[in-house]
């Protein structure tokens, strides 16, 4: 295994917190949904970050995948969903659904292209076995 890159941060606070990646870029404050407790909406969360992530991470491998397979599609589009869930015990845990819009292609082929996607993306390793994430190919 062969380290690509490597990058940190750091969060103060929790869910009503702060989060700094160690060069700045990222540099926010996260609160708690109404939906949790929260005073209001509208506030990046630990959820949004890992689905902006996932989604970002996701349609990298797809362009990968369509590249390596010399396949002509138009610009895809990948909306992770992400739910935060209550699970027995006082446990919690995460559920994704990922809806893939491969243009220019019919859906049979897309649907090909997005669960080889799915075998290379970083996120969809880390998870894997570990949370449900469901494919939609629109």
């Amino acid at each position: 295994m062969k380290k690509v890159y490597s990058t940190a941060v750091t969060a103060t606070g929790g869910r009503n917190g702060h989060v700094t990646s160690a060069d700045n870029v990222l540099d926010a404050d996260v609160r708690l949904p109404k939906s949790l407790g929260g005073t209001e909406d509208g506030h990046l969360n630990p959820e949004m970050l890992f689905a902006a992530g996932y989604a970002a991470c996701f349609d990298n491998a797809l362009m990968h995948v369509i590249r390596q397979e010399k396949v002509t599609a138009g610009t895809t589009i990948v909306t992770a969903e992400v739910d935060l869930l209550q699970l027995d015990g006082g446990k919690f845990g995460l559920a994704v659904k990922l809806l893939v819009d491969v243009p220019g292609v019919d859906r049979a082929k897309a649907e090909e292209l997005v669960n080889k996607a799915h075998e290379v993306c970083p996120y969809s390793n880390a998870t894997r076995g570990n949370i449900e994430v469901k494919l939609e190919v629109k």
